[in-house]
């Protein structure tokens, strides 16, 4: 698992009570949940994405997860972001989620946008002005 250092933006996000599974803890598919928040948040506050009209749009193509500890309500998660692969017309981020304060990543996933025309959904590549702000999310995080 990357360790704080490795992440270049961050977002807190609020367990809910309805995140909770019977077994006492945020169920794992919340997890993915969280990834798309802290990044199209991200990408929302940067100015770039658009979500209702915007020429490009990016869609999951791969993504996975590794659970290190169990997260609960009511804990407040604090999910970094940094970019591990910048292609063409993809990316591949990395999101940690971190409960609040700690040193350790409860879990750590990824995962790969395509960013398409939003009308035709054929590949597009990113623009100058994107890639310029993902790259700055890269760096020594792209291990």
């Amino acid at each position: 698992m990357r360790p704080r250092g490795g992440y270049r933006a961050w977002r807190r996000i609020p367990t809910r009570w309805m995140d909770n599974d019977v077994y006492g803890h945020v169920n794992n598919v919340v997890h993915y949940s969280w990834f798309d928040t802290a990044v199209n948040a991200w990408l929302v506050e940067s100015g770039l994405l658009d979500i209702a009209a915007g020429p490009i749009i990016g869609l999951v193509v791969e993504t996975g997860c590794r659970y290190a500890k169990s997260l609960a309500f009511p804990q407040v998660i604090e999910a970094g972001i940094a970019v591990a692969r910048l292609g063409s017309s993809s990316v591949t981020w990395h999101v940690g989620l971190f409960a609040e304060g700690e040193a350790e990543a409860a879990a750590e996933g990824f995962f790969v946008h395509v960013y398409v025309d939003r009308a035709t959904r054929r590949p597009v590549a990113l623009p100058d002005p994107w890639r310029a702000a993902l790259a700055g999310l890269a760096g020594s995080s792209a291990a």
